[in-house]
Parts: structure tokens; C-alpha cells; sequence
């Protein structure tokens, strides 16, 4: 896989047993911060703001001063479950109480700035039942109950997040009805157009105007999970989960409220992708046992389908076999290409013909799929191979194989025009040329690790994994290796990272639709940068949003250094080497023999957890 991200990661799940005062021993750091309740969980957000959640509430910490950013206790003890950070914007939502988020309050807070945007109880609700940010209109639409103060009805407002103030309010249900009323339900998420606002409820669906609030029209589609618009915005494409979930309904509706389908079309499983097109909508659905068989079981696997734009009707006779779970699914000129987890490549075009002369095979685990000037490139756990993306035939005269690998890195050279993959402790070379494979080098390390991560440096290439880092020159010897034994490895640690290895692969599967993400991109780190942010982030305004948008085009703080944990002389602690010399620039003693700690590799700050309620933070560009 790419080895680019936009910041990294990295978590050390332990739970401290050594005195919590002898924590507080380690190198004086460049900032304190007293959360003043027992630490619960800590998260670095995409905009680089560190959140903690507490005892008491929730705190956000921005390196700068030694002064919390934000310290929110309304709600007592907040809990990680409890919190959902919205992707690609600068907000958090907290959210406690009530079943299935039924008689709940609810909490926006925007982690840039620390501003509190929404409150259950600062705007007269009762009580909220849906929270939906638009992006990127940078709204927050609420639904829910207001106060005994109004007469009890459903209702829906919409606030401006740029300000946290009300834009509009209306009425869904049927205020001031005497005996037994309807039930008015916001039933998923709500569809911000233009000029209206379209809610799927437990009565149909209706189309709100803005600003008013007045009704244009409603039907009698109940209990609609989710609406999505094409980019005309004058057809809706509505989103129905049935049989407990086993299965989904899609119906087409027109802007004007009528249904543009006679019938609507049942797919198995639940929909975990689609891509609108003038011609129709292409389908991924999942459909699973519930866990009681292997994932090869023919009851777990994605179904696609592609549906007619005027009657629904699946355009496809007979769909593509999938025998498995898709991993990448991109929408191309001539057709559709995807990818299974479990291995294969296929491409169908909009009429259902396929388009390779016959599936690719592929090892399990496609890491990467991108454009080449010679074609897709795929890298799998297995396997590695460039394919005409016409035909499916194989550019390079075999696939690059290997034994199953637990970690998989690669890169383009392109001083010398070849790509670079590191695999199963080999470094092979293959000219993106004539598609040559060699082998570069062995990268055996120590410590029993496997090299995960392979970069192209000015003199050379850097292979690299926790403890260990090798500098070799172009032809593939060794210049320096470098080799920190780590200070030990509690069980809790390897189950977890087991954990997330397995959620990764189901994070892919499960991705929700973008038009962004549905796009084949180029073997290259900046384009995939600059793909996400054509998303619905980078169209949308705001201060925090704008400050964000800088943190993403920034480089790296830390591109030029590794950072490995690791037993000091003066106890436990990080060091920090340089990527091109392997000298060591810096020493920072922790103390804890298992640290928690996060580094945000693009701000270049390291958080420490230094007692039970204190963090410490260390600039790393020193």
C-alpha cells in the first residue's frame, strides 16, 4: 500500500499498573494539560486537534499554550462510544442518552476553534433524534422534540455552523392535535438542496422550502433510510432497508415528489455503495449470515447492479459473480472496475458485457489499485502485476509473487523509473518499463519485525518498520541500519493491532459512496491528496474549515525523521532519527516501561499521557 497518509497514527492500548506518580518524572515537556478528571480515551483529529474524553466531559487540547482549548462538562463523563467526529470537517458530536438515539441530547462542538455550535438544551429541545451535518453547505440539520414550553410536535431546524445560529424551524407533525396523533419521525438522513429541504419520515417524504419552512409537497414513502439527489438535483434516488436489514429497496422519485419508477427494485443485502449516472445507478450490496459462516460462504458477498435511470429495472441479465466481499469499486468511460477482497478483478461495461477477457485473478487483499502510464497497477497481499485496463491483460509478463505477506509497502522511483515493493523481507524492483522484476535486496530486521514501510529518499531508499530502519543505496546496499529493541509488548497491544488489521479490511468493504471515492486515481500520493479534497470539504467555507484545508496541503513536520519507542538509558522513552543519516537528533524520556502515547507526524507534536488526568506535549521539530 501507499505509504503516504495524512498524518500517522500511532497508539500504544495499555493500560498503566506502575504507580501513576512515577509517570510524572519524564522529560520536561514544551506544554502541560491538567484534564482534572481520569483520561478515558484520547483521539487526534484529522484537523490536528488533540480531543479527550473524561470523567468529567471533553477537552481539546491544541498545542500553543498550556490552556485547554475547550473543556466541555455539561454531560459529565463522556465515553469514546459516545462521540462521532465527522469526516473531512472540523466537528464532533456528542451524544448521550435514550435508546437507539431516542430522547437523547446532543452536543456540536467545533475542535478547531473549541466553539460550541449546538446544544440540546441551549436551543429549547427536548429532545434530538437526528444530527446530520451537510457538507458542504456546512449546515446542521436537527430533528427531534422542542420543550413543553411550545406545543409538542416533530420538528426539524437547520443551523449555520459558521456561526452555530438557526437559519430555520418548522413543524413535521401535527401540533395542538387532540387525542391519538401519527407519529412523525425523522427516519434517516435528510437531503439538503438548494432551495429545499426533503425529509425522509415515518409519514413519507417531505420537501421543505428553505428559509420559510413551508411544505411544497409530501408523499407516502415511508420510512426512507436515506435520499440522495443526482447533480441536476431534479431526480432523488431513495434508499429503503427491509427484512431487518437483510435487504434494500431503492426508489426514484422526482423533484417534484411523484415516483418516476413503477416499482421499485430490491437488491440483497445493504447498499454500501453507488455512483449516480445519466443512464442509470450503479449498486454494491453486502449481504452477510451474520458471522455463523467463513467469509467465502456464498451467503457473504457483495452483489453489484446497475439500474436503469427510467424504470429500475436491472440492466444487467445476469450480474457479475463476485464470490466475495468488493474492496474497490471505480466508475470509468467504459465501464465499471472492481476489485474482491478475497482476490479478482473484473470490469463490466454499463450495458453488463464483460470487458477483460476473463476475471483477473489476484492474491487476497487488493492494498492498491491505481492508473499507470502502462495501466492498473494492483498490489495485493500476494501479489503485484500491471494489467491493460481494456483488456485485463497482463502488462507485466507474470505477476510478481510472494508468500502472504503481513506487511505489504511500495513506491515509485522515478529517478530510476521502477516501482518499489516490499514484501515478505524482500525489496523487489520492477521497471515500469519492460515490467523486469529483481530483486533488490533482503531486509531481514531484527526483532523478529517485518519491514512496513519502503520511501525513496534523496541518496537512496529507506526500508523501515517500528524498531528498525535501513538506508540502502539505488542499487540496493546497505549505506546504514539502525536497530532500537523495543521495551516490551503487553498482550492487550498485539490483540488490538491484530483487531485493527481485521477492521481495515472491513472499513474498505463498508466505505460510504462519494463521487471522489468512486474515482480510479494515479500511483501517486499527491493525486490522492488532492482527490479527497474535491470532496465536499474543500467547496465548503468557513474559518476552521479554511484552517483545516492548510493542515491537509501541508507537508509533514516530521517527513524527515522516525521517531521509535524504545528503553533509554535514563528508562523508556522515543528517539528521533534522521531518515537520511540515521543519526540521532533527539531523546525524549517517558519514564512508563508502557507508554501511552500519539504522535501527529504532521504537526510534529508527540502527546503523552503522563498520569491518569495529564498529558504532556512535546514539539518534535526541535
Amino acid at each position: 500500500m501507499k505509504t503516504s497518509t495524512l498524518f500517522i497514527l500511532i497508539f500504544s492500548y495499555i493500560m498503566i499498573i506502575a504507580n501513576p506518580v512515577s509517570a510524572q518524572k519524564a522529560e520536561q515537556p514544551d506544554f502541560r494539560y491538567d484534564t482534572r478528571a481520569k483520561i478515558n480515551d484520547m483521539t487526534l483529529t484529522q484537523g490536528g486537534t488533540m480531543v479527550v474524553a473524561t470523567n468529567d466531559g471533553l477537552v481539546g487540547i491544541k498545542p500553543g499554550s498550556n490552556e485547554l482549548l475547550f473543556d466541555f462538562t455539561e454531560y459529565g463523563k463522556v465515553k469514546p462510544e459516545e462521540l462521532t467526529f465527522v469526516p473531512n470537517a472540523p466537528y464532533v458530536i456528542i451524544y448521550q442518552g435514550g435508546f437507539a438515539n431516542l430522547s437523547s441530547k446532543k452536543t456540536v462542538i467545533d475542535y478547531m476553534s473549541g466553539q460550541t455550535l449546538f446544544s440540546t438544551e441551549t436551543n429549547g429541545w427536548k429532545d434530538v433524534i437526528t444530527c446530520d451535518v451537510m457538507m458542504p453547505q456546512n449546515k446542521l440539520v436537527v430533528s427531534g422534540n422542542r420543550t413543553s414550553k411550545e406545543q409538542y410536535a416533530a420538528q426539524v431546524a437547520v443551523y449555520d455552523l459558521n456561526t452555530g445560529k438557526e437559519d430555520y424551524r418548522f413543524d413535521i407533525g401535527e401540533p395542538g392535535r387532540v387525542g391519538i396523533a401519527k407519529s412523525y419521525v425523522v427516519t434517516g438522513r435528510p437531503l439538503l438542496l438548494k432551495n429545499s429541504l426533503v425529509l425522509p419520515t415515518s409519514q413519507g417524504v417531505f420537501n421543505m422550502e428553505t428559509k420559510t419552512g413551508e411544505l411544497l409537497w409530501q408523499n407516502k414513502m415511508k420510512n426512507m433510510n436515506s435520499l440522495v439527489a443526482d447533480g441536476t438535483e431534479k431526480e432523488i434516488y431513495a434508499f429503503e432497508s427491509v427484512n431487518n436489514g437483510k435487504n434494500t429497496r431503492i426508489h426514484k422519485i422526482s423533484i417534484n415528489g411523484g415516483e418516476l419508477w413503477k416499482d421499485d427494485h430490491k437488491v440483497k443485502g445493504e447498499v454500501v455503495n453507488f455512483e449516480i449516472l445519466p443512464n442509470g445507478i450503479a449498486v454494491v450490496s453486502n449481504q452477510s449470515d451474520g458471522g455463523s459462516n467463513s467469509v467465502f460462504a456464498r451467503s457473504n458477498e457483495s452483489n453489484i447492479a446497475f439500474l436503469s435511470a427510467s424504470n429500475g429495472e436491472d440492466l444487467w441479465d445476469k450480474a457479475p459473480k463476485t464470490k466475495g466481499y468488493v474492496q474497490h469499486f471505480y466508475v470509468m468511460d467504459d465501464g465499471i472496475l472492481f476489485g474482491i477482497y478475497q482476490g479478482g478483478i473484473n470490469k463490466i461495461s454499463f450495458d453488463g458485457q464483460t470487458l477483460f477477457k476473463k476475471p483477473l485473478k489476484t492474491g487476497e487483499n487488493i492494498l492498491t489499485m491505481a492508473h499507470t502510464s502502462q495501466g492498473l497497477i494492483y498490489i495485493t497481499s500476494e501479489d503485484a502485476n500491471i494489467v491493460n485496463l481494456s483488456t485485463g491483460d497482463a502488462v507485466w509478463g507474470k505477476p510478481l509473487k510472494y508468500k502472504r505477506a503481513s506487511a505489504v509497502s511500495s513506491t515509485f522511483d522515478a529517478k530510476n523509473n521502477r516501482y518499489l515493493i516490499s514484501a515478505d523481507e524482500t525489496l523487489y524492483a520492477v521497471d515500469a518499463n519492460s515490467g523486469e522484476v529483481s530483486t533488490l535486496a533482503s531486509t531481514k530486521f531484527e526483532g523478529k519485525e517485518a519491514p512496513s514501510n519502503v520511501e525513496v529518499r534523496t541518496d537512496g531508499i529507506l526500508v523501515s518498520s517500528d524498531q528498525n530502519m535501513l538506508l540502502m543505496d539505488w542499487n540496493g546496499q546497505p549505506k546504514w541500519q539502525e536497530y532500537y529493541r523495543a521495551p516490551g509488548k503487553s498482550a492487550m497491544g498485539a490483540i488490538l493491532a491484530g483487531v485493527t488489521a481485521v477492521a481495515t479490511a472491513t472499513t474498505a468493504v463498508a466505505a460510504a459512496n462519494s463521487s471522489v471515492q468512486n474515482k480510479l486515481s494515479g500511483y501517486d500520493s499527491q493525486s490522492r491528496r488532492d482527490a479527497e479534497l474535491a470532496g465536499g470539504m474543500a467547496a465548503a467555507s468557513g474559518a476552521s474549515i479554511a484552517e483545516m484545508m492548510k493542515r491537509f496541503k501541508a507537508t509533514a513536520a516530521t517527513e524527515n525523521d522516525q521517531f521509535i519507542l524504545t528503553k533509554l538509558d535514563d528508562g523508556v522513552g522515543l528517539v528521533k532519527l534522521n531518515k537520511d543519516t540515521g543519526e540521532k537528533a533527539k531523546e525524549i524520556v517517558l519514564k512508563d516501561k508502557k507508554p501511552e502515547y500519539v504522535v501527529d507526524d504532521l504537526g510534529g507534536i508527540l502527546y503523552y499521557k503522563a498520569d491518569n488526568n495529564s498529558i504532556f506535549a512535546y514539539d518534535l521539530r526541535k
